[in-house]
């Protein structure tokens, strides 16, 4: 037989749109993951891939995740038939003394994230894993759990991993100390900035973490704990789903951007988060299609490996765009998604009817810095460029331009490979035609209404000046250079999916160039650039794009001489591959750059995410 990844997805064929077909998505899903419990249950090992800690914390990973979905599960009486497992595991795991002892906690340790799933069942289903213990087990877990809590935890979403564990020590009766419980209940409100929107520790970036970490954490606090943090938490999720339903588009895809998108559908965590809650943050039928259009988004992407476990990547299985701390366990934690199985059948989360939210064409955004435009059935997030310098590829999640829940973005293979590179939603430098450069950090960021503006350097003694606008289904970048020397540049456009037997259609010119796949069209143009640049169309290197496996990108390219140089481009990418006839031909008007220096003097404001605390401006 012919294996076809997507039928490999456990999710295919399912409608989700019920409680039901949820509840039957997410055992389709664990289920794959039977055969690799290990013989006391403890661990599950899913492959030899590693992750930067050790085996004990990965096969711990593997073991815990999948209970931020059976929890609600089993807490809104679900039928699940392994809940032995789980209670047989736990007393093994927590036990020194068994060869399936996952490892003492020392120091800032991989186990510290797994236990807030332990924390959070144990908290919500404790009938299913706790009562069935007996004495000595029970006191193994307690010991276990507060060993662990007496370390520091990292400083960001991390601090709530001890909050769920203290919310278990509490439910269970335990002694501990209250007072550190309180202690990061008060840290965490000072990655708070406003609007609804947190920083995730002290770093210059927001991303999905917010969503799917602090306010799906916050949020489940607020369910269990009733005090002045919770109500703080829906407060401000309130605020934050205003902002977050324009990066969804009408089809449930997310705009991809950040670390650890490997946990896919965790990204419907917030909205799950919210039914959980009870907190109607937009109207029950508009959070209830959020979160199941962004489900029924996944059902036909090969993301599984053959036998139906989660692969590690994104639209298919790509180690190239993974994290360090990216076990084969890992993806698991898009299990955040199934929250709602917690609550009733009545809920108005399950017996509204689904609506879909306003769309509204350009959304702009302070606090990540960007502006969101929708086109056809895509949502593009301009991006005034954050910073990752710490992981792998933060450069390509953080930096690029643009991000599109169609098209996504590409990771580069090799830096040593200038004329192959994708350079999708990027410009790069070159000095030596072998290596290159891109945006990587910001001097400056700045939003003024829809208009991002960055200033940011390649190269030590090469400055650059991006502004980006809006003019859909278009975008406009403009870019002011100054070097002390001749470069080599080259700027793209879109990465759309690459058909076999070169059935596309790849076109280039003097100043502009596109590409027509199976579905898509993907241009790119010069409005009036100081230097001359060739289209090209590029074969872009397999696994590069998170989203479809093989693909087209068309680039500008050209050199630039010593001095100043001003480049103004026009950016295109729609489902239409018509589009070449209708769209493409309606090119936007060049803008001012006098104009934009001057809105962005009068009107622009930092952006929130490049303001970490001690790094004010």
């Amino acid at each position: 037989m012919t294996y076809d990844p997507a039928s490999a997805n456990p999710l295919a064929g399912n409608p989700l749109e019920t409680r039901e077909d949820m509840g039957r998505a997410l055992l389709d899903l664990f289920d794959p993951l039977l055969p690799y419990f290990s013989k006391g249950n403890a661990r599950v090992r899913l492959d030899g891939a590693g992750a930067h800690f050790d085996r004990a914390a990965a096969d711990l990973e593997g073991f815990a995740r999948p209970l931020w979905g059976l929890a609600p599960l089993g807490a809104g009486n679900g039928r699940f038939e392994h809940w032995k497992r789980f209670a047989e595991g736990l007393a093994n795991g927590a036990d020194p003394q068994h060869p399936e002892y996952w490892g003492t906690v020392n120091g800032r340790d991989q186990r510290m994230v797994e236990l807030a799933a332990l924390g959070f069942a144990l908290a919500l289903v404790p009938e299913k894993i706790w009562e069935p213990l007996d004495g000595h087990a029970r006191n193994n877990v307690i010991a276990y759990l507060k060993h662990a809590r007496q370390f520091d935890y990292a400083d960001n979403n991390w601090k709530f991993f001890r909050i769920f564990v203290d919310i278990a020590l509490d439910r269970l009766g335990a002694d501990f100390d209250r007072s550190l419980t309180r202690q990061y209940l008060e840290e965490l409100e000072g990655f708070y900035i406003g609007d609804g929107w947190y920083r995730d520790g002290n770093v210059r970036r927001i991303d999905h973490y917010i969503p799917f970490a602090m306010h799906f954490y916050g949020l489940i606090y607020s369910k269990l704990v009733d005090d002045d943090y919770a109500k703080r938490y829906r407060e401000r999720a309130v605020l934050f789903a205003k902002d977050f339903k324009n990066w969804f588009a009408s089809d449930g895809a997310t705009i991809p951007f950040g670390r650890s998108l490997t946990y896919r559908f965790a990204c419907a965590g917030f909205w799950s988060a919210l039914a959980f809650a009870d907190l109607e943050a937009l109207p029950w039928g508009e959070v209830k299609h959020l979160c199941l259009q962004h489900l029924r988004w996944w059902r036909d992407k090969p993301m599984t490996n053959r036998d139906g476990i989660l692969s590690i990547g994104f639209g298919y299985p790509n180690l190239l765009m993974s994290e360090s701390y990216n076990s084969a366990g890992s993806p698991y934690w898009a299990f955040k998604a199934f929250l709602p199985l917690a609550i009733p059948a009545d809920h108005p989360f399950w017996t509204s009817k689904e609506t879909a939210p306003e769309a509204v064409a350009v959304s702009p955004q302070r606090h990540p810095g960007m502006v969101m435009i929708r086109a056809g059935g895509d949502v593009v997030a301009l991006s005034s460029g954050q910073e990752n310098l710490q992981m792998r590829f933060g450069t390509e999640k953080y930096a690029k331009f643009a991000y599109s829940a169609r098209y996504g973005f590409s990771v580069e293979a090799d830096e040593r490979n200038f004329a192959g590179g994708a350079f999708d939603s990027a410009l790069a430098f070159s000095d030596d035609g072998l290596h290159y450069r891109v945006r990587e950090t910001n001097a400056e960021a700045k939003i003024a209404g829809d208009v991002l503006y960055s200033k940011w350097s390649p190269f030590k003694d090469v400055s650059v000046e991006t502004w980006l606008v809006p003019a859909a289904p278009w975008h406009i970048r403009v870019h002011r250079i100054n070097t002390p020397r001749a470069l080599q540049t080259s700027e793209g456009g879109f990465a759309i999916a690459k058909r076999d037997f070169d059935l596309d259609t790849l076109s280039v010119e003097a100043g502009a160039a596109h590409v027509i796949g199976e579905s898509d069209f993907s241009g790119i143009a010069d409005l009036g650039s100081t230097v001359t640049r060739t289209g090209l169309a590029q074969k872009a290197l397999p696994n590069t794009n998170l989203i479809v496996a093989k693909t087209l990108v068309p680039q500008l390219r050209g050199e630039i001489p010593a001095g100043e140089t001003v480049l103004i481009t026009a950016v295109l990418a729609i489902n239409d591959p018509q589009a070449v006839s209708g769209a493409w031909m309606k090119r936007p008007v060049v803008p001012d750059i006098g104009a934009l220096e001057q809105q962005v003097r009068e009107y622009g404001v930092t952006v929130s995410a490049i303001v970490a605390p001690g790094q004010m401006p």
